[in-house]
């Protein structure tokens, strides 16, 4: 079983730029798929981006492409968002999350089996 912990959130003005870490520990970091996903206040949780197994493949969602990107980095057992151009509409508790099976990408939060406790973006206008 794997755990996650996010890192890097905070206070930041519009047209701004944040990088949020999530470290895995307690399982094998290459045998899942890593996804962020976010909660907006008074919203349900969204997805925001997702990175294969071996980091060959991505996905964003619409809202975020082109402004965020998401990495990992398998020797220090960590995924990233970097994210830039922040606007009002990108505040929210963004939470880490692996998904152990096999199949492709997914946008679906339950598609991933494992959870960090978010750590809070705010983008003031």
């Amino acid at each position: 079983q794997v755990h996650l912990v996010e890192s890097g959130g905070g206070l930041v003005q519009t047209g701004g730029s944040l990088r949020l870490s999530c470290a895995a520990s307690g399982g094998t970091f290459g045998d899942y798929n890593l996804g962020w996903f976010r909660q907006p206040p008074g919203k349900e949780r969204e997805f925001v981006a997702a990175i294969t197994r071996n980091g060959a493949i991505s996905l964003h969602a619409p809202s975020v492409k082109g402004r965020f990107t998401v990495s990992r980095d398998s020797a220090k057992n960590t995924v990233y968002l970097q994210m830039s151009s922040l606007k009002p509409e990108d505040t929210a508790l963004y939470y880490c999350a692996a998904a152990q099976s096999s199949g492709p990408l997914s946008y679906s939060r339950r598609a991933y089996d494992f959870w960090g406790q978010g750590t809070q973006v705010t983008v003031s206008s």
